[in-house]
C-alpha cells in the first residue's frame, strides 16, 4: 500500500465492512478511491482485503452480475495467490487515482509514474472489450468473464475517461480534515464540500459550534 505521497503507510486498520461503503463519489473511479480514506494520518483505513471485497464492491458500483461474480469468486478459490495479487493491483491503482485527482484539483500535474499505473490497467481493460451491435446502435461489453482482473477494468476506463474530460473540474476532496474521500461535484454552483453531510458536514459543524461555545 501506499499513501498520497507515494511512502509507506504505517498502519492499516479495517475501515468498515465493502457492504457498507457509502457510495457518494458519482463516479465508479471515485467510489473505488473511497474504498480507502484518513490518508493523511494514520491509521490508513482499509476496505480492500480479500478479492472477494473486490468483488463484491464491482457488484455494488458496476452492476457485475450474480453469474459472472461466482465464477470469479471460484476461481479466486483455486488461485488465492493470484487471486490477492489483483487486490494489490487493484490497490495500487486507487492510490494512483486518488494521488492523480488531487493533483489536478490544485492545478499541477500528475505523477507521471501515477498516470502510467491507470494507462496499464486501462491498456489490459481495452484488450478485453469489444464493440457489439444493439436495438439502439452498439456498446462495449468485455469479452472474458473468467478473467480475476474483470472488477478493475471499468475502474481503470472511468477513471481515464474522466480525467481526459472537462468533468475532472468538478472532481472534489471532502473537506474535512482526514477523511480524503472522492465524489463529483453535480450541483449547480459546485458549492458541494463534503462527502455528505449527514456524516463530515455534521462533524464539521459540530466542531465549529464547540469552538464558538469554548470562545465565547
Amino acid at each position: 500500500m501506499v499513501t498520497s505521497n507515494g511512502g509507506d503507510i504505517p498502519a492499516v486498520e479495517p475501515g468498515g465492512r465493502i457492504e457498507e461503503l457509502d457510495l457518494i463519489g458519482g463516479e465508479p473511479s471515485l467510489d473505488f478511491v473511497n474504498t480507502g480514506s484518513h490518508r493523511a494520518s494514520p491509521p490508513f483505513k482499509e476496505r480492500l482485503h480479500v478479492y472477494a471485497d473486490l468483488v463484491t464492491w464491482a457488484e455494488r458500483v458496476c452492476g457485475l452480475d450474480a453469474e459472472t461474480s461466482a465464477r470469479l469468486r471460484g476461481l479466486a478459490d483455486r488461485s488465492p495467490e493470484d487471486a490477492q495479487e489483483v487486490v494489490e493491483r487493484g490497490r495500487r491503482l486507487r492510490e494512483a487515482i486518488y494521488r492523480s485527482f488531487t493533483a489536478m484539483m490544485r492545478s499541477e500535474r500528475a505523477a507521471a509514474s501515477d498516470l502510467d499505473v491507470i494507462a496499464a490497467e486501462v491498456a489490459r481493460a481495452s484488450a478485453h472489450r469489444r464493440l457489439v451491435p444493439t436495438v439502439d446502435g452498439c456498446e462495449y461489453e468485455y469479452t472474458d468473464d473468467e478473467a480475476l482482473e474483470r472488477p478493475l477494468w471499468p475502474v481503470a476506463l472511468n477513471a481515464a475517461e474522466l480525467a481526459t474530460s472537462s468533468g475532472i473540474a468538478r472532481v472534489k476532496e471532502c473537506a474535512s480534515e482526514n477523511c480524503n474521500w472522492l465524489f463529483f461535484d453535480a450541483s449547480k454552483n459546485r458549492s458541494r464540500r463534503w462527502c455528505d453531510m449527514k456524516d463530515c458536514g455534521n462533524r464539521a459543524k459540530a466542531r465549529r459550534h464547540r469552538a464558538r461555545t469554548a470562545s465565547s
